[in-house]
């Protein structure tokens, strides 16, 4: 029972879960109507998610050990052989449900697994270019939802915004990330170019976020109440991450600026919701 409790945490679900809605909301703007196969595409994004994050801890244990000794395999609560067998399972279920809606939803399934695994085990330790690969799948999901849904060209407007939005948070991460993977001689953006750099890095993409974020109301994709509810709900809260972002921030302090932007995400979704449905 207890490895149980660990596998569910090393699927990390409220992380999958955020995959999992842009999927939903790529399915929602194509308009078609096609929920049951939105549906599976939403389930195949978690469990493909959950293999990679299960992949990703499996492969960072002595990281972890140092930045999130907590965690289930750092821990001693899951087994590294178990944490490889159940992203092997998850993996293959997700390719088989996407295979189900259509040819070219299990292409980009089969190529974002591939990607999935490539990240944590190579592309991570890389500078900007790890980042840049999740922020990318993370936009994928809502063209494989508008795939999913019969009708991808909508949901580009969302794919652009999560890219640079996600971006911004990855850069984020590797600065609260800095003591472990500097001493586990990890190449990222922090540990390589400096954290002030990385902090400037970070200050570009977060002004850029709220800059796309509105660009669909500005072209009269979205309705005004899209604009409000980001400008109210999702603005005051990247504004104060950006504010507390500084050069003594630890590296909990900034984690916990990461999770915050991550559930500001989840205002955008329904600013979506509402904006493009008026």
């Amino acid at each position: 029972m207890e490895q149980i409790k660990g596998l569910y945490k090393l699927s990390r679900p409220l992380s999958t879960l955020a995959g999992g809605l842009a999927v939903v909301l790529g399915g929602y703007v194509a308009g078609t109507g096609n929920w049951f196969n939105v549906f599976l595409a939403f389930l195949a994004t978690l469990l493909i998610s959950s293999a990679a994050n299960a992949w990703n801890d499996y492969l960072d244990i002595e990281i972890d050990k140092i930045n999130q000794p907590k965690r289930p395999l750092p821990s001693g609560q899951v087994s590294p052989r178990a944490a490889i067998i159940f992203s092997i399972i998850l993996t293959l279920l997700s390719l088989s449900i996407a295979a189900f809606i259509s040819g070219q939803a299990f292409i980009i399934a089969f190529l974002s697994a591939i990607v999935l695994y490539l990240y944590s085990w190579k592309l991570k330790s890389t500078v900007l270019w790890g980042n840049i690969t999740v922020a990318t799948i993370s936009a994928m999901s809502a063209i494989f939802g508008g795939v999913a849904a019969g009708n991808p060209q909508p949901a580009f407007w969302l794919a652009s915004i999560i890219f640079v939005a996600i971006l911004g948070r990855e850069v984020l991460k590797t600065m609260a990330d800095y003591e472990g993977d500097l001493r586990e001689h990890c190449r990222t953006v922090s540990t390589v170019w400096g954290r002030r750099r990385a902090r400037i890095i970070f200050f570009i993409l977060g002004a850029a976020t709220l800059t796309v974020m509105l660009v669909p109301y500005i072209l009269r994709v979205y309705s005004p109440i899209y604009a409000v509810i980001v400008i109210v709900g999702v603005y005051p809260v990247v504004y104060y991450i950006l504010l507390r972002v500084t050069q003594n921030r630890t590296g909990p302090q900034l984690e916990r600026l990461s999770q915050l932007m991550k559930y500001d995400f989840m205002i955008w979704f329904v600013a979506v919701l509402l904006g493009a449905s008026a």
